[in-house]
């Protein structure tokens, strides 16, 4: 079970990042944008069962969870804060969600496994750690010719500036890579 560290504020003012002593996963990111996505996953969906929950994102050692703006967040953080700690630590289970995740990039033909591969490590050395700071992250959806689709994750999620000029940023920074890539939020 995991004890909480620290709460901090992010970008958002409906979402606070809680900081853990011990990870939730192993790198595997869990986002939920409403408790019918987050039924098969207990800690999200007692989340969600606390009124003006509206997102969760964790991963690894660090969890964030936006309101719709109606709760005090010092009321609302000590009511998400029980089913937090009474969460299970990482597991297995974060082993065999990397595998499957790993399983369907065998699909794309080698020459997209390898574009999405260095736009992967740019992402993942010019982008995400922005994101995961500020309590939120992207996920690639799919890479289907020159548009890649992402998913912003946890206070991004719900953040104005990422659907507009952090979508742009992210965009401009990978055509430098690829140069006719289209960036699309979904």
């Amino acid at each position: 079970m995991p004890k909480i560290a620290d709460i901090e504020g992010t970008p958002n003012k409906n979402a606070l990042k809680f900081i853990l002593k011990e990870p939730l996963t192993w790198g595997i990111t869990h986002s939920y944008d409403n408790a019918d996505e987050a039924k098969d996953d207990p800690l999200a969906s007692a989340l969600f069962d606390i009124d003006h929950v509206t997102n969760v994102l964790y991963i690894d050692s660090w969890i964030t969870v936006t309101q719709d703006g109606e709760a005090n967040w010092q009321d609302l953080a000590r009511e998400v804060a029980d089913p937090i700690r009474a969460a299970p630590g990482a597991t297995a289970e974060s082993n065999k969600t990397v595998t499957q995740a790993n399983e369907a990039l065998d699909n794309l033909s080698p020459e997209d496994k390898l574009r999405l591969e260095r736009i992967n490590i740019m992402l993942d050395e010019e982008v995400r750690p922005f994101l995961q700071s500020d309590g939120g992250d992207l996920h690639v959806l799919s890479l289907e010719g020159d548009i890649l689709r992402i998913h912003y994750q946890g206070a991004c999620g719900t953040c104005p500036s990422s659907i507009t000029g952090t979508l742009r940023g992210i965009e401009q920074m990978l055509k430098s890579i690829e140069p006719s890539i289209q960036v699309v939020a979904n």
